[in-house]
């Protein structure tokens, strides 16, 4: 009998990044892909085409990254700065400081404008349209209840998720306080928070192999919905070993969606009805992020070890983009007892 082949990961993309893989994400608009990385880079690839389109080395490690439009984007830099990004052009300018190294940096396209988040314990807005020089770019600054680990927005809302477990809403046409101001449900270290992609809450993970359910309307009837769950964990000989949760992505059109472990596991959950729907494979190493496509027929899987068990030997960083199948993000019709 012959041997099954082995499952496959993906096509994985050429000219990786040379260290730690801080996040990955794809353009509104095409089947770009940008990648930021501990080895001082941020790249675009074309991952259909599997192409490095172009690469920006910063001077530090760069710990987010994300698109403006399909020919620009911004980073998050470990040096404390923010950049904005012209691929075409393959120039960069630098958009503004914190005064740590900057996290998380995301766009409001409802609001036309970079919210970025850093270890300073500081959210900043900026207005990219503005002429250069930081004063005429920066809208604000707001103080966080500590130093900022995660961020996510859907349509004016955003959410911030920083250390000590806090997590504050804010409506972004109003941000001089937050709308709420909560404690993660879970005991242990946030590492990723995602608004749902209909708007009515987020989904929040922790280093302790959990994600917590969450709804933004206080009401009794809303708040009731809320949960949490257990995933990429494993038993072995008696004992529960339990990984860190360090990513979540929804499904664009069915609102599933993913989460990627240290374990090296991506499963997808159909939250609504609290099932998972499908396990990829094991990776060869911790997920770093995951990104799925504006259509939701790819997805990207950044394996890539975060150094949750300190220095050793590890696998190579790598990007694997794979083809989604309806099967592996669909909800499953209910089954009514006939």
């Amino acid at each position: 009998m012959t041997a099954a082949p082995p499952p496959v990961p993906g096509r994985e993309l050429s000219n990786p990044p040379s260290d730690g893989i801080s996040n990955l994400r794809f353009s509104n608009h095409s089947d770009h892909l940008l990648v930021s990385s501990w080895d001082k880079s941020v790249r675009l690839y074309d991952a259909s085409a599997n192409v490095l389109r172009g690469e920006f080395m910063h001077g530090g490690p760069v710990l987010d990254c994300c698109f403006h439009d399909d020919s620009s984007g911004f980073s998050a830099g470990g040096d404390n700065t923010v950049r904005r990004l012209v691929f075409n052009y393959n120039k960069e300018d630098i958009l503004g400081r914190h005064d740590a190294p900057v996290r998380c940096v995301e766009y409001s396209y409802a609001a036309g404008q970079l919210i970025t988040g850093s270890w300073d314990k500081t959210l900043k807005c900026w207005d990219p349209r503005g002429a250069s020089g930081q004063e005429r770019t920066l809208v604000g600054t707001y103080p966080q209840p500590e130093r900022v680990y995660s961020l996510s927005l859907v349509g004016n809302r955003l959410v911030v998720a920083t250390a000590g477990r806090h997590v504050n809403v804010y409506d972004l046409r109003n941000m001089s306080q937050p709308e709420q101001r909560r404690e993660s449900s879970l005991k242990y270290q946030t590492r990723c928070v995602r608004c749902y992609p209909n708007g009515t809450g987020y989904a929040l993970s922790s280093v302790e192999g959990r994600v917590a359910m969450e709804f933004f309307d206080l009401s009794e009837a809303s708040q009731a919905k809320k949960y949490a769950f257990k995933c990429h964990r494993k038993s072995e000989a008696g004992r529960d070993i339990v990984y860190p949760v360090n990513a979540i992505a929804f499904h664009p059109v069915y609102g599933t969606f993913a989460t990627g472990g240290c374990d090296g596991f991506v499963n997808v959950w159909d939250g609504n009805n609290k099932k998972r729907l499908y396990q990829y494979s094991k990776y060869p190493t911790s997920i770093a992020a995951l990104s799925f496509s504006r259509d939701g027929r790819l997805l990207a899987v950044a394996s890539s070890y975060t150094f949750e068990e300190g220095e050793k030997p590890h696998e190579p960083d790598a990007i694997f983009v794979r083809g989604v199948n309806e099967i592996e993000v669909k909800p499953k019709p209910k089954v009514l007892p006939s």
